[in-house]
C-alpha cells in the first residue's frame, strides 16, 4: 500500500531536517575542537577527551614574544577598515556610474573589470612583488591596501550595481524633475535605499580583506605581518603547536562572528535585495 501525499510530505520533511543537522554537524565539529583546543594544555590537544582542565595560559601566550600576536592584529584590522573605506565610496559611485549612465564601451569595461576576479593570485603576486620592492612599499600596511583595493573594488562594484539596478529610475527622475542635482538624489535617494546591499558589499570586502594569506604572505616579512601569516608562527621542535593555533584561530573568527551579528539585519536585507528585482 503506498503512501498518502501527506505521508510522503512528512518523509521528505524528515529527510530536509536529518541533512540540515548533519551539515549542521559537519561545519560545527570543526569549530567546536578548535573552541576546546584553546583552552586545553599542548599535551592534551591529542587526547580526545572532554572533560580537562581549561587554561587561559594560551591566549597570554599568543600575545607575548615571540609570536606578538597583538601588532598583527592591529595590521589586519587598520588594513582592511582603511580598504573597505577607501573601496566603499568608490566602488559606489563607479556601480551607480554603470547602472545609470550609458558609457563608451561600457559592456566591455565592465566585463574587462570583472575578469580581473578570474586572474590566479598566484599568477599576479611575483609581479607585485618586484613592483613593491621597486616602489619602496614591500612589507607595508600602505602595499597591502593596495593589493586588498585591488582585490575587492571589481567585487564591490559587481555587487553593489546590482542592488542599484534594482532601485526604481522613475524616483530619481521625479527628484531632478523638481530641481535635485544628481549629487542630492544620490545622497538622499540612492544611497539610503541602497544601503542594505552597499553594507553587505562592505562585510564581504572587509571578510576577504580580512582573510587573505597569500599577498600577506609574500609582500611582508615583519613590520606588516597579518593575522593569517601569523599562524604559521606557531611551530616548534615538537611540531605545530595546535593549542595555540586554536587560540589564535578564534581570535581570528570572533571579529567576523561579532561583525556579522552585529549587521545581520542589514546582511539578510542585503541578500533578499539583491535577489529579487
Amino acid at each position: 500500500m503506498g503512501l498518502s501525499n501527506r505521508q510522503q510530505q512528512q518523509c521528505w520533511e524528515a529527510v530536509r531536517v536529518v541533512l540540515i543537522l548533519t551539515a549542521g554537524v559537519i561545519m560545527m565539529v570543526p569549530i567546536a575542537w578548535i573552541m576546546l583546543a584553546a583552552f586545553k594544555q599542548h599535551v592534551d590537544v591529542y587526547q580526545l577527551k572532554l572533560l580537562f582542565t581549561p587554561t587561559l595560559e594560551n591566549f597570554a601566550t599568543v600575545f607575548s614574544e615571540p609570536y606578538d600576536l597583538g601588532q598583527k592584529l592591529w595590521n589586519s584590522t587598520l588594513i582592511c577598515a582603511i580598504t573597505v573605506a577607501i573601496a566603499i565610496p568608490i566602488a559606489t559611485a563607479a556601480a551607480y556610474s554603470f547602472s545609470r549612465f550609458r558609457l563608451r564601451a561600457q559592456r566591455a569595461l565592465f566585463v574587462t573589470i570583472l575578469a580581473t576576479q578570474f586572474v590566479p593570485a598566484v599568477v599576479i603576486v611575483l609581479p607585485f612583488f618586484i613592483l613593491f620592492r621597486d616602489l619602496g612599499i614591500l612589507d607595508t600596511r600602505i602595499g597591502l591596501i593596495l593589493i586588498n583595493l585591488s582585490i575587492v573594488m571589481p567585487f564591490a562594484i559587481w555587487m553593489i550595481k546590482g542592488f542599484i539596478d534594482g532601485i526604481p529610475i522613475d524616483t530619481e527622475e521625479a527628484a531632478l524633475v523638481d530641481g535635485s542635482s544628481r549629487l542630492q538624489v544620490i545622497i538622499n535617494i540612492v544611497l539610503p535605499l541602497a544601503a542594505p546591499g552597499i553594507i553587505t558589499a562592505a562585510i564581504f570586502c572587509f571578510i576577504i580583506a580580512w582573510n587573505d594569506f597569500l599577498f600577506a604572505l609574500i609582500l611582508t616579512n615583519r613590520d606588516a605581518v597579518t593575522l593569517t601569516v601569523g599562524l604559521a608562527l606557531f611551530k616548534a621542535e615538537e611540531g605545530d603547536l595546535w593549542n595555540l593555533l586554536a587560540a589564535a584561530g578564534i581570535i581570528i573568527m570572533v571579529p567576523m562572528f561579532i561583525l556579522a551579528l552585529s549587521i545581520r539585519k542589514h546582511f539578510v536585507q542585503g541578500m533578499t535585495m539583491g535577489a529579487v528585482r
